[in-house]
Order: C-alpha cells, then sequence, then structure tokens
C-alpha cells in the first residue's frame, strides 16, 4: 500500500485502537487479577484467624493455652509465608514453627474487642506480608486477658500469581490482537469496496465501455456518483458544443481554400507560376490543418460509449490502395498488399480509413518503387513499409517520444502522421515506427500494450538484431 493509501490510514488507525484497548484491558484484568487474589488471601487469613480464636484459652494461673494449631502444614514449615502468633498483655506469646525464631511486628493500634484489622507490615527475612488480627478477651481466674491474634501470609504468592497471569493474558491479547487487525483489514476492505466499484466505472467510462457511474451503490457514495455522471454529462454537452465549433470553424474554411485554389489556377494559366505554386502550397498546408480537425472533431469522445464495430482491413485496404493509385505519387509505386483471410480490427471504419489513407499516401509520397502492406503475427497489428531513404534514427527517437506533436517535428513525417496519432489514441491504440526491412519507414499500428513492449529497450534490441541478420 502507498504511504497516502486511505486503506493503510483506516488499518493503521484500527490498530492503534486496538492496541490502546488492548492495553487498557490488560492493565485493568491484571489489577482486577490482583484485587481477587488479595480478596481470596484475606478470606483465606480470616479462616485461618477463627481457627485460632476458637482453640485459644487461658488458664487459671494465666498462661495462654492454644488446644489444637492451625491444620495448613505451611504452619509447621520454617519460614514457609504462612504464620500465626498470639501474646497477651502480660509479654506472653505463642507462635508457629514457620515464625523460627522470629516475630511479626504488629502496628502499635490495637483492633478494638470483636474487631478484625487487615494491613501490610513486615514478615520474617524482610518479607511483605498482609497480617489480619483480632483482640479478645478472656477471663483467667475472674480476672480480664485481652489476648491480640495474628495470622499472615507472604505477599509473593500475590505477585507470582499476578505475574503468571500476566504473563498468560499477554499471549491470548496478542492472539486477539492479530485476529481483531485481520478483521479490521478485511472490514476496511469491506468498507471500501464501493469505491474500488467506483474507480472500476470511471475506468469503464474512460474506455468507452459504459457511460455512467451505476447509481446502485451505497447511500454514503450516493452523493458522489450523481456529482460525477452530473459532470460527465456537463462534460459531454461541452465536448458536443466545441465538436460542433470544429466542425463548424473547418467547414468555413473549406470555401476559401477552394476560392484560393481557383486563384492559383487562374494565375498559372496567365503564367505566374512561381505565385500559383506559392499560394497552393500554402492552401495544401491549410487544408491539411483542416482535414485534421475535422478528424479530430469527429473521433473526440468517440471512445465513449457502445464500442466501435470491429472493421474489415482487405477491402479497405483495396478501396485505399486504388484511390491513391490515381495520384501521381500512388502512379509511379507498386503496392504489395499481403494482408489476407480478411481480418478486422475494433475501430470504426472511418477512422481505420483515416489512418491507413494517411499511412499509405505516406509511404506512397516517400517510396521509391515498392510499399508494402502487412499483417504483423499477433493477427491486430498493420504495418505499412516503403523503400524510401527513411527518417533518420536520431529522428525518429524524437518522432515516436511519447507525447510528442509529429507536426512539429518536421522532416519527412507531417500532419498525415499527426493525424493518425489523433485517431488511435482516441481508442488506446497507438504508432510505432522502426527502419523497414525495405530500406525506408515501417509504421506499425496496435493495441497501446502491444506498442509499450514494441518500445521497451529489450524489443528494440531484438528488433535490431533481427534487421542485421536479414541483411546479412
Amino acid at each position: 500500500m502507498k504511504r497516502h493509501s486511505l486503506r493503510l490510514r483506516l488499518v493503521a488507525g484500527g490498530i492503534v485502537a486496538i492496541l490502546i484497548a488492548l492495553a487498557i484491558a490488560g492493565g485493568g484484568l491484571v489489577v482486577l487479577f490482583e484485587r481477587h487474589v488479595s480478596r481470596t488471601l484475606a478470606q483465606d487469613l480470616d479462616v485461618h484467624l477463627k481457627q485460632l480464636l476458637a482453640n485459644i484459652d487461658v488458664d487459671p494461673q494465666g498462661k495462654l493455652v492454644l488446644s489444637q494449631t492451625p491444620v495448613d502444614p505451611r504452619f509447621a514449615d520454617p519460614l514457609s509465608g504462612l504464620y500465626w502468633q498470639v501474646g497477651d498483655d502480660h509479654g506472653q506469646l505463642l507462635r508457629s514453627r514457620s515464625l523460627w525464631d522470629s516475630a511479626m511486628e504488629l502496628p502499635v493500634d490495637r483492633p478494638s474487642p470483636g474487631e478484625t484489622h487487615q494491613h501490610e507490615a513486615s514478615g520474617p527475612g524482610g518479607q511483605r506480608v498482609l497480617v489480619a488480627e483480632r483482640a479478645v478477651t478472656l477471663s483467667a481466674g475472674g480476672r480480664p486477658v485481652t489476648v491480640r491474634l495474628a495470622v499472615a501470609e507472604d505477599l509473593a504468592r500475590v505477585s507470582e500469581a499476578s505475574s503468571a497471569f500476566a504473563k498468560d493474558l499477554s499471549i491470548a491479547l496478542v492472539l486477539l490482537g492479530c485476529v481483531l487487525a485481520l478483521a479490521t483489514w478485511i472490514q476496511v476492505g469491506i468498507g471500501l469496496h464501493p469505491l474500488v466499484a467506483l474507480r472500476r466505472g470511471v475506468a469503464d467510462i474512460r474506455a468507452g465501455r459504459i457511460r455512467h457511474l451505476p447509481s446502485s451503490v451505497p447511500t454514503e457514495v450516493q452523493s458522489l456518483v450523481e456529482e460525477v455522471n452530473a459532470l460527465i454529462d456537463a462534460q459531454e454537452h461541452e465536448i458536443e458544443r466545441s465538436r460542433g465549433r470544429a466542425a463548424d470553424l473547418a467547414h468555413g474554411l473549406k470555401t476559401p481554400l477552394a476560392a484560393l485554389a481557383a486563384d492559383a489556377s487562374r494565375l498559372r494559366e496567365r503564367g505566374e507560376r512561381d505565385i500559383a505554386r506559392d499560394i497552393d502550397a500554402v492552401g495544401e498546408a491549410m487544408g491539411r490543418h483542416v482535414d485534421r480537425e475535422l478528424a479530430r472533431a469527429r473521433i473526440r469522445g468517440s471512445a465513449r460509449g457502445n464500442p466501435a464495430t470491429p472493421a474489415s482491413v482487405k477491402p479497405l485496404i483495396g478501396s485505399i490502395i486504388a484511390t491513391i493509385s490515381r495520384t501521381p505519387d500512388g502512379a509511379r509505386v507498386t503496392f504489395e498488399n499481403f494482408v489476407g483471410d480478411d481480418p478486422s480490427v475494433p475501430l470504426d471504419r472511418t477512422d481505420l480509413a483515416e489512418v491507413l489513407g494517411n499511412l499509405i499516401e505516406n509511404a506512397a509520397r516517400h517510396a521509391t518503387e515498392r510499399v508494402r502492406i502487412t499483417v504483423a503475427g499477433d493477427g491486430l497489428s498493420l504495418v505499412v513499409e516503403d523503400d524510401g531513404e527513411g527518417i533518420e534514427p536520431s529522428q525518429l527517437e524524437r518522432v515516436i517520444e511519447r507525447g510528442a506533436r509529429l507536426d512539429e517535428r518536421g522532416g519527412t513525417a507531417g500532419l498525415g502522421l499527426a493525424i493518425v496519432q489523433d485517431v488511435l489514441e482516441a481508442y488506446e491504440w497507438g504508432l510505432h515506427l522502426s527502419k523497414s526491412e525495405l530500406g525506408g519507414l515501417k509504421a506499425r499500428i496496435a493495441p497501446r500494450s502491444a506498442i509499450s513492449k514494441l518500445s521497451s529497450p529489450s524489443a528494440t534490441e531484438s528488433n535490431a538484431s533481427a534487421t542485421s541478420q536479414q541483411q546479412a
């Protein structure tokens, strides 16, 4: 995807949103898990604390007595992380074996009788422990004795459980993120599909397969389709007006040109041959320009609408040769028509006649003795060659340069080839000029894709190699 791609922006935005959402969700789940583990730990401590409370007593001498220790085996394992201790206000202290030779440091503030306190404290070995403690008042020999009971557990259990949960959760979130990213890609693709359809529709309009964009589109792009169709209608109307003006102008010049030719003929009859020749040259150049504008006015927009009916090549070439043979240039050369099997090309017959007529006329004008018309191996390319002097290689490269106007290059290629290019471009065809095996110019017309292959460096080298072998 390109950097400024709308798809890339939407997908990137979706992925960023997914990452932010997963990060927040992951952090929140870890916090909730820690709170859940802490609550579970506090509940366990409360159970142990109740067991101590149920088994603690004071004998008549005021000595603390624990009839039964809590059943959890961790209380008997030194520094196991689970501890208990019981003390009174006279300094007596009972403790679990897990405390070994240390005691838990409880805060100075004591819980009220019957009230359970939970808080963090420092345990044996520097452990951070969660302590649950409770104070009760017992009777010893008729006097009250305040007993403080405490149960503690190492908070490392919470940290380890949270770390394990976060690790497992991160794997799950990565997998979920990949699935959501793929879903985002698919969703964006589905959402942008109408734009892809619009792009294809515009390409079909440009290629002449349809005239308007289809109206059956989602609501979000309906207004865009309507505006594009309205723009197309407005452009077509303006093009028709321009074509009409160009045609009117060209036809308006036909009569003055005919009068100018008649004046030149009268001057020639009076013996003013030089002036008549100059007038004829100017009139011929103006006539060629008029013909070109008439051709442009006719073919402009011809690629729009229904595709042209394929034109038969063989009879058309025969008619063109018969016409050109009656001209002075055509009468002095031999035409070799090797077009067989009556091939057809997807160009309007009138436009194809304009193309082939200009190419064959140009070849007859510059040929020494022969003009050859053939069909290339692909069955679509038509080739017109002559045995004249051809075009200089340096000038040939400039002539076939993409976007060049041949009538501005001078030399042997004139307005005829420019008209050929104008007509071919309307049908997405192209013109390729090269050195002919006969010695002169070789003009090939073909679809634009085939012309691009012929113009590639590898194709040029291959053609040059084949030509040198044939000449050898």
